[in-house]
């Protein structure tokens, strides 16, 4: 190996290392440190060599261990912030992860779903599957906020299932500087919506 090559390895390493066991990345996340095919074959090597896993194509991590279970599968979170820096895109947990998120469902999908201002596409990363589903520039005007989170799941759950035990669930959830935000994107969201969001901004938090 070149010296050049094993500058690159080296650092990629150090940055590794430096993330602690769980953290997702792709290439982007080392391409101040070498050229894409030097990146691209530093991380090659380091999964065959069982240092880092390979997940998905341009997806790897340095996996989390338990003394009982072995080797963990990564968070939705992690595989998540690693899809925006590989694809560049803002994501949004939609459907019934978004639901799930807030406790307004119990149900826990095997298919999680993002809104995202990118193409559709789906990353599968062992039993877990993820969708990327591109959506409106008004939703992902809340990508990120509690605003885009709550209006991805009311979205999901439909006007007709949303009940009074749902809004003091949320209402349980919110900060105040939530409170804050739902008034800011309040134009954002269908009439609705916007109308839960009136209400959770306006009852105090309860005791």
């Amino acid at each position: 190996m070149g010296k050049h090559l094993k500058s690159t390895d080296n650092k990629i390493l150090a940055r590794i290392y430096g993330f602690g066991r769980g953290v997702v990345y792709s290439p982007a996340t080392f391409q101040d440190l070498g050229s894409p095919d030097a990146i691209h074959n530093a991380l090659s090597r380091h999964a065959k060599a069982g240092t880092i896993r390979q997940l998905a194509r341009g997806l790897y991590d340095y996996p989390r261990k338990d003394p009982q279970l072995g080797v963990l599968a990564p968070s939705v979170d992690a595989i998540a912030d690693a899809i925006k820096g590989r694809d560049a895109v803002r994501i949004q947990p939609s459907g019934a992860f978004a639901a799930n998120r807030l406790g307004l469902s119990d149900q826990v999908p095997m298919r999680v779903v993002f809104a995202t201002d990118g193409s559709r596409r789906k990353v599968k990363v062992g039993n877990l599957q993820i969708l990327l589903k591109p959506t409106t520039p008004r939703n992902m005007a809340m990508s990120g906020k509690i605003s885009g989170l709550i209006t991805q799941a009311l979205q999901h759950l439909g006007q007709r299932n949303f009940t009074d035990d749902m809004l003091t669930t949320l209402r349980r959830r919110l900060t105040d500087a939530d409170r804050k935000q739902l008034l800011k994107d309040i134009h954002y969201p269908p009439a609705w919506i916007a109308g839960v969001f009136r209400r959770l901004a306006a009852d105090p938090p309860p005791i």
